[in-house]
């Protein structure tokens, strides 16, 4: 579960409703070195084994490499239409290809959707070097940038996740990345769920077999190796709601394809995902010292969910606890407290709750009078 903390002094609470806690059968058993199901809104993980432990992750590198190139095209370091050639280093790149001529410029374009549908190694090399000067230097940035998102179980050698001692992730790194790319990327995300894709005449399928079986299914990328074996990073969006699946080292496609459709649905037919506050929706207001203002509103500058048993939502208790004293200047997005969710008296998770207004500072005056005023506070309470 997730757990944030601040300091408390303030506290109310929200009981919605008493009963018994819904009924969740186990997690099913997973073939799969190692595997995590998480609640894309929520954060939340809601089963796994081993998420911490470094894996081959095989093609599912090409993840972060798909989200440094969404990344320089959204900063406009990088054109959809501009057109690159395939270098020789490229273009001998063994592995799975989109077979890149070296006499015919692709453009961005192509060589994204080369990389996600068809996992062309060739198009990984062609975007690195275009980006970074070389490959090496890209899986730097790769590294780098994967710190920044807080997968700190993950180094990178290359951008094709072909073979290298020094080169690995976490299912729990994983997860994050899909979902960094879901969130950050939702213009790019659709081309995961793209059946099939022709480039120099050779038309290559998706190898998610998911995306062909499941209509809820919409991305996201498979990977192989024979030291790896079969991974498959895997979303379904159904209910309202959006699961990330991470299944690695199965021993097939077809295993990789059930072990995750098995996860998938067993989170979205017993959990439920129920909306706990909407993005600057108050939670509260709490008092101020020193300020213009002497109250602050104060919740989520995003939508807050929470992962419980499918009719457990009734349930849930909120316990807002708020930073004292408060003390202006207060700025929008300022830590002031948490929100402890609990279900039958057991902690769930603690969110922390922001200031949702900026407050300034009073004049000299005011500042003064609220000095005296939590002098007296403190003597006699």
């Amino acid at each position: 579960m997730i757990s944030r903390l601040a300091t408390p002094a303030i506290i109310f609470s929200l009981l919605i409703a008493t009963s018994a806690q819904a009924f969740v059968p186990p997690v099913p058993d997973i073939a799969a070195k190692a595997y995590l199901l998480t609640d894309y809104q929520s954060g939340i993980q809601l089963a796994g084994r081993d998420p911490e432990m470094r894996v081959e992750p095989a093609s599912l590198t090409k993840l972060m490499t798909a989200y440094l190139t969404f990344k320089f095209v959204k900063e406009g370091k990088l054109k959809l239409d501009q057109q690159l050639i395939v270098s020789d280093k490229g273009w001998r790149t063994e592995g799975s290809r989109m077979f890149l001529d070296p006499k015919i410029p692709v453009t961005v374009d192509n060589l994204i959707k080369g990389m996600i549908v068809q996992s062309g190694n060739d198009a990984c090399v062609t975007l690195a070097e275009a980006i970074a000067g070389s490959e090496e230097v890209f899986a730097q940035l790769m590294t780098k940038e994967a710190k920044r998102l807080g997968m700190n179980g993950t180094n990178f050698k290359n951008s094709t996740g072909l073979p290298d001692p020094d080169h690995y992730m976490t299912v729990g790194d994983l997860a994050k990345l899909a979902a960094a790319i879901i969130h950050d990327f939702p213009e790019f995300y659709p081309i995961y769920s793209m059946k099939e894709f022709a480039y120099n005449n050779i038309k290559q399928p998706n190898r998610n077999l998911l995306l062909y079986r499941d209509p809820f299914v919409d991305g996201m990328k498979t990977g192989h190796t024979a030291s790896a074996g079969y991974n498959l990073v895997a979303s379904t969006k159904r209910d309202g709601r959006r699961l990330i699946s991470v299944v690695v080292g199965t021993a097939s496609d077809e295993v990789r394809a059930s072990e995750s459709s098995k996860l998938l649905n067993w989170g979205i037919q017993f959990q439920e995902t129920p909306r706990l506050y909407a993005a600057k929706q108050a939670v509260s207001n709490v008092a101020v010292w020193k300020g213009k203002s002497d109250k602050v509103n104060v919740g989520f500058l995003e939508d807050r969910f929470i992962t419980v048993g499918r009719g457990d939502a009734k349930n849930l208790k909120m316990t807002f606890t708020s930073t004292q004293p408060l003390i202006a200047p207060i700025k929008v997005g300022q830590n002031v407290g948490k929100l402890t969710v609990s279900l039958n008296d057991k902690q769930l998770v603690e969110l922390p709750v922001v200031a949702l207004e900026e407050v300034q500072e009073a004049n000299i005056f005011g500042r003064a009078w609220d000095s005296i005023r939590m002098w007296f506070k403190s003597i006699f309470g």
